[in-house]
């Protein structure tokens, strides 16, 4: 206060955050539950692409044995050792954090510069845009669309790289939310075309794409390959995840992490879901089995659900907000895909065969006049 009068200081925040905007995801909104009078513990969430089957049992053994009061290990060594089992590499290529979404947000943190430029092969995951935007960077989108069932056209991928020179790369593979994907010998093509652009690999859905080669197996200088424990073995509650490169890739998200970023719960029970691998192996041939009943009935409804390698996949319904809201009052969540900027289809993660079963029935209540009268079954839809 100064001569009675009170100056008032604004501490404003940098530009990138005030016009940066929160990607949508899928999930619960509690706050719109609470807005609507739902119960959460009463909906069925289609809307999530992790396992409903739940964690091995072995993993709620581990985590009634972790000891709160201790902190946890900053390093993660253990559950690193049992990542160089499960996947062929040394532990300096291996770092852990609080979820995929922080091993993200650590890449753009540590290798994105005010006007740099990243390169988004989309309709995908929204995080990527907003946290190159909030480092300051510029962002270009090569978009996939329907007519080709959202392929990626490489061709049209590299005239990208060759025109815009981007610093950082971004491809979700298996794509979310189209679950489509890149060849790996395309990537590996795309990486040694451009030796000074760093190609981040989300490959978070991969456990759900039988025999699909992870890309940390080509040893290139330029990838990274991020992957997620919350989906596969349904600890999304505890976020998990961890991200695959070389040495000095790997130590510089090392270094930009906070300290303590994985929780002693989340360590315990990574270790316990890889010590486990018959419970994921089982509980995944059952997905893919529902998977490809869902998809079979739907189509037999009328329905044209977009050829998907995963768990999830599109469907076109006219609109998706409205069958949204609409679902919701049934007691079923689905993802619109608006935010993907597909404002015409939902995406649907497969469930359990009951819940499945429930879904196809809320959906032959509400069909979609856009549809064709007739669909032919494609057998990759089911894969």
């Amino acid at each position: 206060m100064e001569g009675g009068n009170v100056i008032e200081t604004v501490i404003r925040p940098r530009l990138e955050v005030t016009k940066s905007s929160d990607a949508v995801h899928g999930a619960f909104d509690y706050a719109e539950l609470a807005r609507l009078g739902l119960d959460a513990g009463a909906l069925i969430d289609f809307s999530t692409n992790s396992n409903p089957f739940g964690p091995s049992p072995t993993v709620t053994a581990a985590l009634a044995a972790v000891d709160p009061a201790c902190y946890p290990d900053r390093e993660c060594l253990l559950l690193r050792r049992a990542l160089v089992d499960h996947l062929a590499v040394t532990p300096d290529q291996i770092v852990v954090g609080n979820g995929a979404a922080e091993i993200l947000w650590l890449v753009a943190f540590a290798f994105l510069r005010p006007g740099d430029r990243a390169l988004i092969v989309g309709p995908t995951f929204g995080e990527y845009a907003r946290m190159a935007q909030l480092m300051g960077a510029q962002v270009v989108h090569w978009t996939a669309g329907p007519a080709d069932g959202f392929a990626v056209d490489v061709g049209a991928v590299s005239a990208q790289l060759n025109s815009v020179h981007p610093r950082l790369v971004f491809v979700c593979n298996p794509n979310n939310p189209t679950g489509a994907v890149v060849d790996i010998h395309a990537i590996a093509a795309w990486a040694v075309a451009s030796p000074h652009v760093l190609f981040v690999i989300d490959e978070a859905y991969i456990a759900f794409a039988d025999g699909m080669t992870p890309v940390h197996t080509l040893g290139l200088p330029n990838l990274v390959s991020v992957r997620s424990m919350t989906k596969e073995y349904a600890l999304a509650g505890l976020r998990l995840g961890y991200a695959v490169g070389t040495p000095s890739l790997i130590a510089a998200l090392a270094a930009a992490r906070p300290p303590w970023n994985v929780n002693a719960y989340a360590q315990a029970a990574g270790l316990a879901a890889l010590g486990d691998p018959s419970y994921l192996h089982e509980t995944l041939t059952r997905l893919r089995a529902a998977k490809s009943d869902l998809v079979a009935r739907l189509i037999s409804q009328g329905y044209a659900p977009v050829p998907s390698v995963t768990n999830y996949f599109l469907l076109p319904v006219g609109n998706a907000t409205r069958l949204r809201a609409r679902l919701l009052g049934q007691g079923i969540l689905v993802r619109a895909g608006t935010s993907f900027g597909l404002p015409q289809h939902i995406r649907i993660a497969t469930r359990r065969p009951e819940e499945n079963d429930r879904l196809s029935q809320a959906l032959g209540q509400n069909p979609s006049p856009a549809l064709p009268a007739r669909v032919e079954f494609d057998a990759s839809l089911t894969k």
